[in-house]
């Protein structure tokens, strides 16, 4: 019966082959691996969704962040100046500002200097 082998007749029968054969594929499978990982490695930082993108986009909301809170502040300067122009009753201190500053307007009493 051939599968009631002793211990030392399987060893006799051995190949010395495939110990060659069995110890390239695991360096191969290793060589894969390891390129696998280098390459999931190299994407987790430099990639599309990787730690550069996500530093440079972390980056960019700050920029942006301020750049809306700089807005917003104009905005609220620009809505409460309307609300000071409104046509019912504009604040007498609005509407000197602009005749003075945009129609070039002053009061007799003024003293004006040209450069």
């Amino acid at each position: 019966m051939p599968y009631l082998l002793s211990i030392e007749q399987k060893v006799q029968r051995h190949i010395p082959y495939r110990d060659t054969w069995s110890w390239s594929a695991q360096l191969l499978v290793l060589l894969c691996l390891a390129a696998t990982t280098g390459t999931i490695t190299y994407h987790a930082i430099n990639g599309r969704h990787g730690f550069e993108a996500r530093a440079r986009l972390i980056e960019r909301s700050n920029v942006l962040e301020f750049e809306i809170k700089s807005l917003e502040a104009v905005r609220s300067h620009l809505a409460r100046d309307i609300a000071l122009l409104a046509p019912d009753n504009p604040a007498p201190d609005m509407v000197e500002e602009i005749a003075r500053d945009v129609l070039g307007f002053s009061y007799p009493t003024d003293t004006i200097l040209r450069r």
